[in-house]
């Protein structure tokens, strides 16, 4: 973990995480903290998620390494839900998570009830928009909110002036932006029933329309790209690589990268640009300036959808929308996490997409190295030679003509 610290605040760089491999990628690549979601009670139903006993070896695998673990709790809560969150925070007291992510003051109230020293950080769920309601929460016992995305930085900086200096704001800086105010979203609940609130968001925004308002002359919406309709709820992604200073200039503690349902190379790849921005602007703010192009270079090599500022320079405007298209923009396929050595040298990964001998693929490690190599072997798990990887999941053991460390990883530009 990196000691950052900015005009005597401490600075955390939060990644998240949606399984046990992909929490010891994003600890290894640069985390300070990371966020997780259990089997219940958290917005990322779909997502992989966590057993307890996953959680449990993720949260000792993180504190070996100075990173904290925070565990998501944030679905807006029913009465039927309330008896199985209190056994729910019972089991999470045991196991040792450095704080739990709630929006909902139902559940607040039965965490502080079950476990009354654990820190509890207020979700953007709760559109907490300003000052105000962070001292209430404040005052409740939270000891961190998270920003609005709807805020801008100015209005944030607003927020820092007007709570208390121990009280901490964590800001999201990259990812996925949610159409709905705060993400409280009803759009999947009505056209598909299924409660977005409630972790099960089939992301009706990504959806194709077609939108004709008839009451509101003058006023056009960009929905005639092509005879298939258009997106017109669909976002860019959130980048703020370019504009670190700022952030830390509103007062911001916790950096939050969005992508609970991302890879292991999206994971990596966000967790050590960001880092590595972050490090050499404390360091030395011109050689920050003069990195924004490898920076934006580097974090292109994972998924996303075009970018935006978001909200943090103003509101967005029809630039902000991308109408043509709901795909990601991919320049790199992920090969698999380098594991374990077998008895002929070998380095063994779990492969996630096909790759052959003799072609030419990357190998990412966490100090910031990007090597090029020839794959000079594959053998399966017997030891019996393969030509190619083509079967999703399989173990493997690979030779690429270098040492290699465990959580490397490697990938293929397209």
């Amino acid at each position: 973990m990196n000691n950052r610290i900015y005009k005597g605040r401490k600075l955390e760089l939060l990644i998240p995480a949606s399984n046990l491999e992909v929490l010891k990628v994003a600890v290894m690549y640069g985390a300070d903290a990371v966020y997780i979601g259990g089997e219940a009670f958290g917005l990322r139903a779909k997502a992989k998620n966590f057993s307890l006993e996953d959680m449990k070896e993720g949260i000792e695998f993180a504190h070996e390494r100075g990173c904290k673990v925070y565990v998501t709790a944030n679905i807006l809560a029913h009465n039927y839900d309330l008896d199985g969150a209190r056994e729910y925070f019972q089991e999470l007291k045991q196991i040792g998570p450095d704080a739990l992510i709630i929006s909902d003051p139902g559940m607040f109230t039965i965490a502080k009830e079950v476990w009354p020293e654990v820190d509890i950080h207020i979700s953007t769920q709760a559109n907490n928009t300003n000052y105000l309601t962070y001292q209430f929460w404040w005052k409740q016992g939270a000891k961190r909110v998270v920003s609005a995305r709807e805020l801008s930085l100015k209005e944030i900086r607003q927020i820092r002036d007007n709570i208390p200096d121990e009280m901490e704001i964590e800001s999201f800086m990259h990812g996925a932006m949610c159409i709905s105010y705060s993400g409280r979203c009803l759009l999947s609940s009505f056209m598909a029933g299924r409660d977005a609130n409630r972790g099960e968001c089939t992301h009706p925004c990504r959806w194709k329309y077609s939108v004709v308002e008839e009451q509101r002359p003058g006023q056009y919406m960009p929905v005639y790209e092509n005879e298939r309709g258009t997106y017109i709820f669909n976002s860019k992604d959130l980048c703020m690589i370019e504009h670190i200073p700022e952030m830390l200039d509103a007062g911001i503690d916790s950096f939050k990268i969005e992508g609970r349902m991302k890879t292991a190379l999206y994971v990596a790849t966000v967790a050590r640009t960001y880092g590595l921005a972050i490090d050499e602007y404390l360091k030395d703010p011109e050689l920050y300036r003069s990195r924004i192009p490898f920076y934006k270079s580097e974090i292109s090599k994972c998924t996303y959808r075009q970018y935006t500022t978001g909200f943090f320079f103003g509101k967005p405007d029809e630039n902000t929308q991308i109408y043509d298209t709901n795909t990601y923009v991919k320049e790199y396929t992920y090969l698999g996490v380098v594991g374990e050595t077998n008895s002929s040298g070998l380095y063994g990964i779990e492969q996630r997409n096909k790759f052959s001998v003799g072609e030419e693929i990357e190998v990412m490690k966490p100090d910031g190295d990007n090597i090029t190599v020839t794959v000079k072997r594959i053998t399966d798990e017997s030891g019996k030679d393969m030509e190619s990887a083509p079967h999703p999941k399989q173990k493997l053991f690979v030779d690429l003509g270098i040492k290699l460390d465990e959580y490397d990883i490697l990938r293929r530009r397209e």
